[in-house]
């Protein structure tokens, strides 16, 4: 890579964290509301439809992974996040729902399995959560955020398909240079985690 385009790398990287300023309230917002359903699902009991299907759900991911090789889980991992993330940034043109929605149910669904494992096994299993967790967490809330900004654009009074477009083409640019590395880095963390230690 010659200097010319490292150069060009350093500047974009420099506006997408100037973009993430821009949208940090709505960041903001996804983690309030990510960690009180988080809170939610620890210590309110979940009404027994709610805990069979998600009881169900984890069982069957179980399943779905009980035969893979370090590469196969990063793999599983890797992109699951990776669509969860993508589709709660694009799909926040549809008045930020998908993202709030994101947010509610991944909150949620933590809680509850953290609730679940800590009752079982004790909380001292948490700890594995955290190296993998963070980065995991960061992508997700910055894609959430972007994708409920998305949502707000589209009730602005002016000028609102060129400011649409506009937080589009910079949330897409973030995705790739920030959230894509954070999910990856994430990824290989946790498989690490649950064949090596």
């Amino acid at each position: 890579m010659n200097l010319k385009n490292r150069f060009n790398l350093i500047e974009e990287y420099k506006k997408s964290f100037l973009y993430l300023k821009e949208v940090k309230n709505y960041i903001y917002w996804i983690i309030g509301i990510f960690f009180l359903f988080m809170l939610i699902g620890i210590f309110i009991p979940a009404p027994e439809f709610v805990s069979k299907y998600l009881l169900e759900y984890i069982q069957e991911l179980l399943e779905i992974t009980k035969d893979f090789g370090f590469k196969e889980m990063f793999g599983f991992i890797f992109f699951n996040n990776l669509k969860s993330s993508f589709v709660g940034l694009a799909l926040g043109i549809l008045a930020g729902i998908i993202p709030v929605w994101g947010a509610l149910s991944n909150g949620y669904v933590l809680g509850f399995v953290s609730s679940m494992v800590v009752s079982e096994k004790g909380a001292n299993i948490l700890w594995k959560l955290i190296p993998h967790g963070i980065p995991e967490l960061a992508a997700i809330f910055i894609s959430l955020g972007m994708g409920l900004n998305l949502g707000i654009c589209l009730f602005k009074k002016k000028d609102r398909l060129n400011s649409f477009r506009n937080n589009f083409k910079k949330a897409l640019k973030v995705f790739f240079l920030i959230v894509l590395p954070l999910l990856l880095i994430a990824a290989v963390i946790e498989s690490f985690f649950m064949f090596f230690v």
